[in-house]
């Protein structure tokens, strides 16, 4: 990339540097109205550019000259970014994946206070963004937090995307920008904007719980993915003949594995992998790829850092991702005659046996614990479906050892009464099921008696716990996003992290099931996994036969004691 170099420039009677860059002719009309958000140490400055601006000029606040060539660097290189976006007149989408990862570059400047001192709050009314430096007690300033947040809430509920593109529109384009985008696809902005929502929303609880002086560690901020650009989610263009380009077999494999039914979270952890290795061995030619290739690869991966976690990539996240998507783009090239061999066969890594501290399942008094949290759970200002996923998805899970994402993206519609059973139908309608087969499961008595028929009668039609995509109809992004508050809200209750926060229910139930007599097969139908044998798929698993086996289920003492 070819980047202008500026020297910075004195001002008379100023020990300080200016940064000046003539903006280019032919971006000139359409940086006419932007603002442009520059770097500038740890802070930044803002230029508005008007018809009559010719010039970006700024003063860099500061005469070490060590420091000059940093802060230059950096805006150069902001305004380089720019500057090529703006020549792209093609609006970019992104996917639900890019604008929750934008969206926590938000979060993250926002709970640092990017530069404001704790006293001060930032806060959003109907006229727009206010700093307030007013606020002397803990009271008041997490009041002014609270106000963002209702603020923010009721724009959001409004269902008017318009509601939310007046406070949150120009923080979207600014950090766009930023990545080198100028125009994001229509599409994509009510995403985007719920997406910042959700960002600012986590944000400001974070700083009013720092006004009240608590500084632990906040689990929400592990839910942002890394950045990647749309560039990198595109197929790179091949080195040779698209035939035998990687990325160009990841497409033909998976025009065949989605007519299948394979997943769409399958493809992208595929996706991942093949432009992972294209992007280590600086090229997209298949058919030069070697197993020696691969085993490099291989090692570069298992010594990588997760940009997101801070630690090394899991070995088992080599194997079951990164090597089997390999293996299975490459195996589907071989059989359709575009690959002579597969370089990636019988390369594998041998995991040592983890240490068990502990039953995968939840203990009684655990269950208890978060049972009784979802009992007393109260609403505040989060969302109705968030609220409501939290007061009965765990119960739910209890008594059906349900995928908690299965039980997630229940709809009105999948609650029924068949005779004197009130029934769940769990089925990849509804959004994803693992087997991609539906199946009927009754309610324990004890669901029932807290009033859950009742609370599906009065919800109103569609998914009971999560919004789907209003442009798109989407289901796996939001789904994904209650699964993520689910589990923060089991983690908070139960804090050992050798037990799932959402999965430990599955294993408590096989448990709980056996010890109540339940026969392997009936289990096993009841919570959706593979049948152990042929002999186990002959005759079918009734809503008579569930219906007697749940009610063998003793019902959830809560108050078991650790």
């Amino acid at each position: 990339m070819l980047i202008r170099l500026v020297s910075p420039v004195k001002r008379p009677g100023s020990a300080n540097h200016y940064f000046v860059q003539r903006i280019p002719a032919d971006v000139r009309k359409q940086a006419e109205g932007l603002t442009l958000d520059i770097p500038l140490g740890a802070e930044s400055v803002r230029v508005a550019v008007s018809s009559k601006t010719e010039s970006i000029k700024f003063s860099l606040r500061t005469a070490s000259k060590a420091e000059v060539r940093i802060r230059q660097g950096h805006a150069t290189a902001y305004l380089e970014t720019v500057w090529r976006a703006l020549r792209t007149s093609q609006p970019i989408p992104l996917t639900h994946r890019q604008a929750t990862a934008l969206a926590g570059e938000l979060y993250r400047a926002w709970v640092s206070g990017a530069g404001v001192e704790r006293t001060t709050a930032i806060i959003l009314t109907p006229s727009g963004w206010v700093r307030d430096d007013t606020p002397e007690t803990q009271e008041e300033m997490e009041g002014a937090f609270e106000a963002t947040i209702a603020f923010l809430d009721r724009a959001a509920e409004s269902g008017d995307p318009a509601d939310l593109e007046t406070p949150l529109g120009p923080l979207v384009d600014r950090l766009l920008l930023r990545k080198g985008i100028a125009k994001l696809a229509a599409e994509s902005r009510p995403m985007v904007l719920e997406a910042f929502w959700l960002a600012l929303r986590d944000a400001m609880e974070r700083r009013k719980r720092e006004a009240g002086g608590d500084y632990s560690p906040d689990p929400k901020s592990e839910r942002f993915p890394e950045w990647r650009p749309p560039e990198q989610t595109k197929p790179i263009a091949p080195a040779s003949s698209p035939a035998v380009s990687l990325t160009g077999l990841l497409d033909g494999w998976w025009k065949e594995a989605a007519a299948t039914g394979r997943k769409p979270s399958t493809h992208e952890s595929y996706q991942h992998a093949v432009l992972s290795l294209v992007a280590f061995l600086k090229h997209d030619d298949a058919a030069r790829i070697s197993p020696e290739d691969v085993v490099a690869y291989k090692d570069f991966r298992v010594s990588s850092i997760n940009p997101r976690t801070g630690k090394k990539v899991s070995p088992k996240t080599v194997r079951d991702s990164d090597l089997a998507g390999l293996k299975t783009v490459f195996g589907w090239a071989v059989r359709n005659k575009r690959l002579p061999s597969n370089p990636a066969d019988g390369i594998t890594i041998k995991l040592g046996r983890k240490r068990k501290l502990r039953s995968k399942g939840f203990t009684d008094a655990e269950a208890s614990a978060i049972l009784n949290a979802a009992l007393s759970h109260a609403r505040g200002r989060e969302q109705p479906h968030t609220f409501a996923a939290k007061r009965w998805v765990p119960w739910l899970c209890a008594y059906t050892g349900a995928r908690v994402g299965e039980l997630a993206q229940l709809r009105k519609q999948d609650l029924s009464k068949q005779g004197e059973h009130w029934v769940i139908h769990i089925t990849p309608e509804a959004g994803t099921v693992k087997t991609d087969a539906a199946r009927e499961v009754v309610l324990h008595e004890h669901v029932v008696a807290l009033g859950f028929p009742e609370f599906v009668a009065k919800a109103p039609p569609g998914h009971l716990f999560l919004k789907p995509s209003k442009k798109t109809g989407d289901v796996l992004g939001p789904l994904q996003g209650v699964k993520n508050r689910l589990a923060e809200f089991a983690r908070e209750v139960v804090t050992d992290p050798n037990v799932a926060p959402n999965h430990g229910w599955r294993h408590r139930f096989k448990t709980v099931g056996m010890e109540a007599g339940i026969a392997p097969r009936i289990l096993d139908a009841i919570q959706g996994q593979a049948p152990a044998s042929v002999a186990d798929t002959y005759g079918d698993v009734t809503v008579k036969t569930i219906a007697a086996e749940i009610a063998k289920l003793p019902r959830v003492d809560l108050k078991a004691k650790a």
